[in-house]
């Protein structure tokens, strides 16, 4: 405030100094001199006028830029970033609630980095994002390191096969064999007479984790592909008629392009999942890190997202929610 006042004196004296300097005199010898002092006064009174409205409007200029940058300060100062890195599988719901966020919190920012669960736990451990995410529950040295966990939502891993595929149900039995190299044949199982194709994730990846432990194959699956993201199983299966791979239900829900097969007659659904009836299932995770706390945004998009407030749009997003 000092200095706006120095600037405004400075400008002031300047300013008056120029505009108030004696008149020029008026050359003609003619002129009575009460019309000099006339043109005198005049002349004086108008340089004043013209002084304080140019001083008036400095000072309007200067104060009302100090308020706009004020209201920049604090829209600033209202906004925020949360990282989230980790899960594929997450994807649609962690997307979905990022962008509600965004819209009912002008000026924050969400950012989400698709690495898989094993890169979004190692990330938030290094305090490289604010939330990880993954798609399995984390394991007793991962908790024993300080990660936190946090039940998101529940999602089911749908069995997926390319919709010329003949075949529509499998046994949990059937799909461990078959990834474990003991059925290679589609005929074995009711379909063409054709080589099995085994599309699965990377090592690393939650759904990969969630599918081994839960089908008891793990280290054990003879895989054609692993890849690494969900979209690119689909896609892959989508391209063979003789492959099979897995996949989020969130991922696979409204999709014709590969076909969900029933695991022991039960389909793979929300509501199967939410009841316990479909097998293959697993948790989507929130991890933090215990003892750190999140930034003032990263914290609100918690609350926000384990509310039930955000309940309807994991549900859109084809994810039961834990709340």
């Amino acid at each position: 405030m000092s200095r706006h006042f120095t600037i405004l004196h400075a400008f002031y004296i300047s300013a008056l100094f120029v505009f108030t300097s004696p008149a020029y005199p008026v050359k003609r010898r003619e002129q009575k001199t009460k019309i000099k002092i006339e043109v005198r006064k005049e002349h004086f009174i108008l340089k004043k006028i013209i002084t304080i409205l140019c001083i008036a409007v400095m000072a309007l200029s200067l104060f009302a830029g100090c308020g706009q940058k004020a209201d920049d300060n604090n829209t600033a100062a209202a906004g925020g970033t949360v990282s989230t890195d980790g899960s594929t599988s997450m994807e649609k719901v962690i997307g979905a609630l990022g962008e509600s966020f965004m819209e009912a919190n002008s000026g924050t920012t969400f950012t989400y980095n698709p690495t898989g669960s094993g890169s979004g736990i190692q990330a938030v451990s290094e305090g490289r994002c604010d939330i990880g995410l993954s798609s399995r529950a984390l394991k007793d040295d991962e908790k024993a390191s300080g990660l936190k966990e946090t039940t998101l939502a529940l999602d089911g891993i749908a069995i997926i096969v390319n919709p010329q595929n003949p075949v529509k149900d499998l046994t949990l039995e059937q799909i461990a064999k078959i990834y474990t190299g003991e059925i290679t044949n589609w005929k074995d199982v009711g379909g063409n007479d054709a080589e099995i194709v085994l599309i699965g994730r990377e090592a690393g990846s939650g759904t990969r984790d969630g599918f081994e432990s839960i089908t008891d194959t793990k280290d054990a699956c003879q895989y054609r592909q692993e890849l690494t993201s969900t979209g690119g199983v689909i896609e892959a299966v989508a391209g063979n008629a003789n492959a099979i791979g897995y996949a989020s239900l969130s991922a696979v829900e409204g999709k014709d392009t590969v076909k969900a097969v029933t695991v022991g007659g039960v389909a793979c659904t929300e509501e199967t999942v939410l009841d316990g009836s479909y097998a293959i299932q697993r948790p989507f995770v929130l991890v933090t890190v215990e003892g750190r706390a999140l930034s003032e945004c990263a914290q609100k998009f918690f609350e926000y997202i384990t509310s039930s407030e955000a309940a309807s749009l994991i549900s859109a997003a084809g994810a039961v929610a834990a709340n």
